[in-house]
């Protein structure tokens, strides 16, 4: 779990460089990633899962998708916090 948070903090940081408005990570897990609280549009959010997702893919060897109909029918989203975000890959990456 420890790594799949260091890949999608590093994401993030690397994606920083292109935003105006910059994402705060000093608050590891529970770093806002999308909704209430947090600072990046939809577009940028989803380019920023692209880019988590490709990553955790080249690192684990996988073809997952982390943005597919699974996460968007959830009653809490994934996609809240990095934390939220890392148990939700891990599950994905143990099925």
């Amino acid at each position: 779990m420890k790594e799949i948070n260091k890949i999608i903090l590093e994401q993030i940081e690397d994606y920083n460089d292109f935003l105006e408005t910059k994402m705060d990570t000093s608050a590891g897990n529970d770093t806002i990633l999308f909704g209430r609280g947090g600072v990046i549009d939809s577009v940028d959010f989803v380019t920023l899962l692209l880019d988590i997702e490709q990553a955790v893919n080249d690192e684990y060897g996988t073809h997952i998708a982390i943005s597919n109909s699974r996460a968007m029918s959830q009653k809490n989203s994934p996609f809240r916090t990095v934390g939220t975000l890392a148990e939700y890959i891990k599950n994905l990456l143990e099925e």
